[in-house]
């Protein structure tokens, strides 16, 4: 059963997001009269927006004579991009036609029989920005490492500290052996991307 707001509110309480924003934010104070409008962020009817965290953000890019392996990953492909400034606040730009991988700016502790889908926001998917359906499954902890992929023929923003993902809430009967007992892979990441790992 998809879990509601209260239930989401509830859990954040006892350290499943930190940090967590009890409501879902659409603007900012700023110095001026008039609120700054941000892309939302917090908490939903049956979902929690994640932001986007400022500390990383790499795109793929071609080096010729190499092939992307996930079981030899080079991190050579990947390259950091700049975090911008300007008054619509701090974004990173993915090029059109790329792919590249950001990290969420909250952390997720998943309760032992939840299981948590990462969906893409409209805001972003109506100019061609596709978030990557990610799981996490039951018993992860970290930051997600944020996958997108830029199907427009125009270079992208992606807004730090904004929203970027929805989280939607999955609880079933108890598994036998969670993320956490099989000691999954790609536990306990930190706010950085995480690279492909074997």
């Amino acid at each position: 059963m998809i879990k509601n707001d209260a239930w989401i509110a509830k859990m954040a309480d006892q350290g499943m997001i930190r940090p967590f924003e009890p409501q879902l934010v659409r603007a900012l104070e700023s110095e001026g009269n008039m609120p700054a409008r941000v892309i939302s962020y917090g908490l939903s009817s049956y979902g929690y927006d994640l932001r986007l965290s400022p500390r990383e953000f790499r795109v793929f890019r071609h080096i010729p004579g190499t092939i992307v392996d996930p079981k030899q990953f080079n991190p050579a492909n990947l390259e950091p991009a700049q975090l911008h400034q300007d008054d619509h606040g701090s974004y990173f730009i993915l090029p059109a036609h790329s792919y590249g991988l950001g990290v969420a700016l909250e952390h997720l502790a998943v309760p032992e029989n939840v299981t948590v889908i990462c969906i893409g926001k409209s805001t972003y998917a109506r100019i061609g920005l596709i978030a990557n359906l990610t799981p996490a499954e039951a018993g992860w902890r970290g930051h997600l490492t944020l996958e997108f992929s830029n199907s427009s023929s125009a270079d992208c923003r992606i807004y730090a500290n904004e929203g970027i993902v929805q989280l939607l809430f999955f609880e079933g009967e108890p598994c036998t052996v969670s993320y956490e007992t099989r000691q999954g892979k790609y536990q306990d990441q930190q706010e950085q991307v995480t690279l492909a790992r074997l």
